[in-house]
């Protein structure tokens, strides 16, 4: 399985904060039937000032970490992007990586806040579309505001952004109407990928199975399998050439 969101580079952002810890979750990963990941520190304007340049430099180190180790784990590096004014000059600039390629446009991997949608949020993901970038949701059945009203991810999908469910949401890690809003999601079949949100070994582990299962009992094994295999690798399959 290929997983397109997590937070496994040690001491970048609020992932592990040390390598050790860092290399026994890519083993955790590994163990769960993950061979390849993106991985996505936050680039969060005041809080994680990350960009291309040092997400890179942490990947590097990770890479040459795990083979060091012996640990089968395939690794790329992209971002977890706050919506922010200033995301549109930081596009333009290059200094965020993207997840990957998806019908012919650059994937950004993109965060809204936990508790809202914030006002006029679709027109940046226009902006982005019209750029050539295709927006892909992280967690949308965690944001509170679309727990209370799903419908307000109906623009988001009609402009052709992609979303990105978490795999624990699905098997009821982070609630109730997070799972509710995360099975309504996959029912409906809006649902591009699934992915681990991973951040440490014990509350957010790198663990898949446990929403591909979820997945599989509501679309069927095989479409479950393209939410974490075809579709990631046709997005991503550039990071591991």
């Amino acid at each position: 399985m290929i997983d397109l969101h997590n937070h496994l580079l040690p001491g970048i952002d609020d992932g592990p904060a040390d390598l050790p810890t860092a290399l026994d979750m890519a083993r955790m990963a590994v163990a769960n039937g993950i061979s390849h990941v993106v991985c996505t520190p936050h680039i969060h304007i005041g809080r994680y000032e990350n960009d291309s340049r040092s997400i890179a430099e942490a990947c590097s180190r990770f890479n040459s970490a795990l083979q060091e180790a012996g640990i089968d784990l395939k690794v790329g590096a992209a971002a977890e992007v706050r919506f922010s004014g200033e995301l549109m000059t930081r596009v333009l600039d290059g200094s965020i990586p993207f997840l990957g390629q998806w019908e012919g446009k650059k994937v950004l991997l993109l965060e809204f806040p936990h508790g809202e949608m914030p006002f006029g949020a679709e027109r940046l993901s226009q902006w982005l579309l019209d750029k050539g970038v295709v927006p892909i949701i992280a967690h949308p059945e965690r944001n509170k505001a679309l727990m209370n009203n799903p419908g307000k991810l109906k623009p988001f999908i009609e402009q052709g952004c992609l979303l990105q469910v978490t795999a624990a949401s699905a098997a009821g890690r982070f609630g109730e109407r997070a799972m509710h809003l995360a099975h309504e999601l996959l029912s409906n079949r809006v649902v591009s990928i699934m992915a681990t949100d991973a951040h440490n070994l014990d509350h957010r582990p790198p663990l898949l199975q446990e929403g591909l299962l979820q997945a599989a009992r509501i679309l069927g094994e095989r479409e479950a399998e393209r939410l974490v295999i075809d579709t990631p690798w046709r997005i991503a399959h550039q990071h591991f050439a």
